[in-house]
């Protein structure tokens, strides 16, 4: 089980990565001004206004590896129709470990991070 505390922690571990949790719980992390991990926004209701869903987290990722992880692991993976297509993966904090978040972290990382930034390191 991870909080937003620790997804902040594993997150500004990376390289160059800027973002935080705001009092009222919204959160986005960035490497080079792209988006890596951000709070998830929910639709109650068709058409109506989105709102935070507390303890999820919508991750960059690649499309395959998103098919993967809805397949095996439905209790900690989801998605729903904003982002069917859209390469990123929810995730429920409260399903999963800190060293399994971390990795998706440092995937995500690899994915947006711009090239002269992940020249200079090894992630």
């Amino acid at each position: 089980m991870v909080d937003t505390e620790q997804l902040q922690a594993l997150a500004l571990d990376l390289p160059e990565v800027t973002g935080a949790v705001s009092p009222e719980g919204q959160f986005g992390f960035e490497v080079g001004g792209k988006g890596l991990a951000w709070a998830y926004l929910a639709r109650p209701a068709p058409k109506a206004k989105r709102v935070l869903v507390p303890g999820v987290v919508a991750i960059r990722c690649t499309m395959e590896t998103k098919e993967l992880l809805l397949e095996v692991g439905p209790e900690r993976f989801f998605t729903d129709d904003h982002y069917r297509g859209y390469p990123a993966i929810l995730v429920r904090l409260d399903h999963i470990e800190a060293d399994e978040l971390a990795g998706l972290l440092r995937q995500a990382w690899k994915i947006v991070a711009p090239k002269p930034i992940a020249k200079k390191y090894e992630v």
